[in-house]
């Protein structure tokens, strides 16, 4: 059997009872039997600085190297005043720098969110896609999770209690599996007897 696609997912939010950090320990319980997900945390990243592009903090190393060790990327997004919080687009300038040096570059990637909006962080999704081609990443388009009105779908232990939400995720992922062996010139042992 093949080793299973590894997908590196980041919350982009530091907030410890964060709905998009729930999320994303929703999306490990729920990944298919062929993906692992390993979480990296986003804390302790300083301020992206162009002057020390060339001699990045630990952290920024680290981030990097699990990216390259990744078959793909799963980003789960709050949404800050119609657009990503700031956490999260400084790492990822961090890790796209220096020019030339991107860990981002041929990356399938996949996107979810939470809101306790009617929106499920639509926007910033949106948002969040548009830089996917300067990082020429490969987005997943279908299907598209929005978590909106989060409180209602999560116990107080973090627990993702709604079904439907919990099969869209599976759903998501599965997708991404799907994507990423397309992207390495595999394909599922089903579709080669297909």
């Amino acid at each position: 059997m093949d080793s299973p696609v590894t997908i590196l997912g980041i919350a982009g939010s530091l907030r410890k009872k964060s709905f998009n950090r729930w999320a994303l320990r929703a999306a490990q319980e729920v990944a298919p039997p062929d993906a692992q997900i390993e979480i990296f945390e986003l804390d302790g990243i300083p301020p992206f600085n162009q002057d020390e592009e060339g001699n990045p903090p630990e952290k920024v190393v680290k981030f990097k190297e699990r990216i390259r060790a990744s078959d793909a990327i799963l980003i789960v997004t709050p949404e800050y005043n119609y657009s990503i919080p700031g956490v999260l687009k400084n790492a990822i300038d961090w890790v796209s720098r220096p020019y030339g040096d991107s860990a981002w570059d041929g990356k399938p990637v996949a996107v979810m969110g939470a809101s306790i909006g009617s929106m499920g962080s639509s926007r910033a999704q949106y948002h969040l896609r548009q830089s996917f081609v300067f990082l020429n990443m490969h987005p997943v388009n279908q299907p598209e999770v929005m978590i909106s009105n989060a409180a209602s779908r999560f116990d107080e232990q973090g627990k993702l209690t709604d079904q439907d939400t919990r099969d869209r995720i599976r759903k998501l992922l599965e997708a991404l599996v799907k994507w990423t062996l397309h992207h390495q010139g595999k394909t599922r042992p089903e579709a080669e007897h297909a």
